[in-house]
């Protein structure tokens, strides 16, 4: 097999349409019930944190970054996470995580949070949210709430609702 060229860069509102249609095709249409999506409603990725994947012109893999807020303390909000299925397990997604966490360290920012796998997301500095101690807007399985300092001390001190930033 052939090795892909990959060129990774900040997603632009023009990415927009595509991204939507990859989620489509990834997550399906009850995407939209899950309560990570309403922290992004009304809210836009911050594009120099977010980023897309292609593969010559096609779009194989996305990654979101929104600014929430997380026991009224800023925190940034990563996810959807998608790549085009038959692109996975390439190291699209570890890519796209890592250029985002760094781009997010690098502006200074200090704690982002997801709803994900441990197993996988662990690799990239993520860990268990303590149970009950910050709230998400809507059903969530709290094995799957997990957070990353980027930042020493980030989260000491961090309890109470995420909603969205204004």
């Amino acid at each position: 097999m052939t090795e892909l060229t990959l060129d990774v860069t900040p997603l632009t509102q023009a990415d927009l349409p595509q991204i939507e249609k990859l989620d489509e095709r990834a997550f399906g249409p009850g995407r939209f019930t899950r309560t990570a999506y309403r922290l992004r409603e009304g809210v836009g990725p911050v594009p120099a944190l977010s980023f897309v994947a292609r593969v010559g012109k096609f779009l194989v893999g996305a990654n979101i970054i929104t600014p929430i807020t997380c026991g009224g303390a800023p925190a940034l909000l990563l996810g959807p996470l998608t790549v085009e299925p038959a692109f996975r397990s390439r190291g699209i997604g570890e890519r796209l995580i890592r250029q985002s966490l760094d781009a997010a360290r690098a502006q200074g920012h200090r704690l982002v949070i997801l709803v994900g796998d441990e197993p996988y997301y662990s690799r990239f500095g993520f860990k268990r949210v303590p149970m009950g101690r910050i709230l998400l807007p809507g059903p969530v399985d709290p094995a799957r709430v997990l957070y990353c300092e980027l930042m020493d001390g980030a989260f000491e001190g961090v309890k109470g609702p995420v909603t969205r930033a204004l």
